[in-house]
């Protein structure tokens, strides 16, 4: 009998301490990029001057860093025990920046606050149903705010919940299934849409050189 997906959360707290996270080194928070290649694609100027900052699954969150030194306040949201702990153990001298463990749309539902700019960077906006996630960041964003994520450019025949597979902990039989949703361009501009948003620009950025994979970019905000 084939065994369920993971929830993103199983499947980051069983991943990332098997690969030693926990001793590593905090990550230096010198780039803020929306793509997968260094130096490649636009940068944090797509969130302009926000003074408050929410983001969706900051895992290690040098991101949240980066921001926060440049004088956001920044509250970062994972799922994952192990990924908050971490970011909160790495982090603790920075001010500027919090880490809750929680799930996104948990949170979002039962905090008040409103933000600047919510942005997910290959983070919870991948693994969260959209029809559920979208309007519940719609009512968390200050008036003019902006929300803005990325993730790999979906494959041809990728459309709703796609499932990820792979046995990517040494020496495990189960192989890690967890669900991440992809839709191309227009799809996820029709999504916003339907939850509220305007001035909608979701689009792939190519990728450069020879390689074959591009970033799907979606920038949105509200009235």
């Amino acid at each position: 009998m084939p065994h369920p997906p993971l929830t993103p959360a199983e499947y980051w707290d069983l991943y990332k301490p098997y690969r030693g996270g926990g001793a590593q080194p905090a990550p230096e928070p010198g780039q803020f990029e929306w793509t997968q290649f260094p130096g490649h694609g636009p940068g944090p100027e797509l969130l302009g001057t926000p003074r408050t900052v929410l983001e969706l699954g900051p895992g290690e969150g040098a991101d949240a860093v980066y921001l926060a030194r440049r004088g956001a306040q920044v509250t970062g949201v994972d799922f994952s025990a192990f990924q908050t702990e971490r970011a909160r153990r790495w982090w603790a001298n920075e001010p500027g920046v919090t880490f809750i463990h929680a799930d996104v749309c948990d949170f979002l539902v039962t905090e008040a606050t409103e933000y600047d700019a919510i942005y997910s960077m290959w983070g919870a906006v991948w693994f969260t149903d959209p029809e559920q996630l979208l309007p519940l960041v719609a009512k968390r964003l200050a008036p003019e705010g902006v929300f803005i994520f990325s993730h790999a450019e979906p494959g041809p025949d990728a459309y709703g919940p796609q499932q990820m597979r792979g046995k990517w902990l040494e020496g495990r039989e189960r192989q890690l299934t967890v669900l991440r949703w992809q839709y191309p361009p227009q799809t996820w501009a029709d999504l916003l849409k339907r939850s509220g948003f305007t001035d909608i620009d979701a689009r792939i950025v190519p990728p450069p050189g020879d390689e074959t994979l591009g970033t799907l970019l979606v920038r949105a905000g509200v009235a």
